[in-house]
């Protein structure tokens, strides 16, 4: 059976370091609801509609968005983890899903390892928080974890081995050797094991036996596999030689969701032991970047649909021993990169996702 897996941002709630970072009451809404167009058919901001500007410190949304996945044919969620050596940031929402047991709902967790940023892109630009990795603290980690979240029935397993993944293996000095350490911890606690994969994301690629994981998630949209960009007009170069403007398409990387589609529709036939297919709804991260932003432009209902079902058909052939699929994302809504009700396309991304799922049922 297929499992569609959305990845889930817990950002829509103030926390005392954003604060601190960005002013009072910071969360993912504020660059969300500032963003503006960059260019003639542009869209944007993207706004929420059915759930609103919410707050998850707000058990009633955590219980919404939970029903409106249910009902859409998503299996559960994957929340952002973030740790920092013990500091963990963004964490109310699943504290309180785990104290309350609500909502009822698959979930499981994606380690964000990187450091924060004042740039939102991973690399060490002005750090806000560092990451540091030892022995210690993989054993402290992996202990947390096992105590609080991999107890609990709704957390998503494989062969009865809670599945976990690490956004980025390659900022490891030795990711084998924690990957060892977090198995014969989960061992000793009394599991059969873990099931770990990594995202393949910043260019990493590897194969995953090779590093220790079980298996390796696509992240979706591939940066290194994209369609040309759209190019400068014939007028907008010349307005530029002429210093009299410059056009967006110089300074923003802008793609077409329609040719992205197609391209790995077109090419990408291969099912394999052990790498998850993903998807995205869209990727637009004007929000963040402002007139630097990366815009996949002009995704809809429909083609995302069949991206989904050509995953889908590829996943059914594949020998993993689960038939996850995973979605990019949930509400990445600074990211233009959501399956949430939003006030220009309602539940028509929803819709789709439950159309695929059904026809492939």
């Amino acid at each position: 059976m297929i499992k569609p897996i959305a990845i889930y941002l817990p950002q829509f709630h103030p926390i005392p370091e954003n604060d601190e970072w960005w002013g009072k009451g910071f969360t993912e809404w504020t660059n969300v609801a500032r963003a503006k167009p960059l260019f003639r058919d542009h869209f944007q901001p993207h706004l929420p509609a059915d759930l609103g500007y919410y707050d998850l410190r707000l058990p009633e949304i955590l219980e919404a968005q939970a029903e409106l996945a249910r009902e859409n044919g998503i299996f559960g969620f994957c929340y952002y983890h973030y740790w920092f050596n013990g500091k963990r940031l963004l964490n109310r929402p699943l504290d309180d899903m785990l104290l309350s047991k609500q909502p009822d709902f698959p979930f499981m967790l994606c380690w964000a390892n990187e450091n924060w940023t004042r740039r939102w892109d991973g690399l060490d630009n002005e750090i806000l928080i560092k990451q540091e990795y030892s022995e210690q603290d993989d054993i402290d980690h992996i202990r947390f974890l096992l105590n609080n979240f991999f107890s609990d029935s709704r957390y998503i397993k494989v062969d009865e081995k809670p599945f976990i993944l690490i956004y980025r293996p390659q900022l490891f000095p030795d990711i084998r050797a924690t990957l060892a350490r977090w198995r014969e911890e989960a061992v000793s606690s009394g599991l059969k094991g873990l099931y770990i994969g990594y995202m393949q994301s910043f260019g990493f690629k590897e194969e995953p036996a090779e590093w220790g994981f079980d298996c390796a998630i696509e992240f979706q949209p591939d940066f290194s596999n994209l369609p040309d960009p759209r190019k400068p007009s014939f007028i907008a170069r010349i307005l530029k030689k002429l210093k009299i403007s410059e056009s967006p398409y110089y300074t923003a990387n802008v793609y077409s969701y329609e040719e992205l589609v197609h391209k790995i529709i077109e090419k990408d036939n291969n099912s394999t032991k052990s790498l998850f297919k993903t998807v995205c709804p869209g990727w637009d991260n004007t929000a963040r970047r402002g007139k630097n932003a990366h815009v996949i432009h002009a995704s809809t209902p429909e083609l995302y649909q069949s991206w989904l079902e050509h995953v889908i058909r590829l996943t059914n052939k594949s020998e993993m021993q689960e038939k996850f699929v995973f979605i990019n994302a949930w509400n990445e809504w600074a990211e233009g990169n959501y399956l949430e009700p939003s006030q220009q396309w309602g539940k028509a991304y929803l819709q789709a996702t439950k159309k695929a799922v059904d026809k492939y049922a």
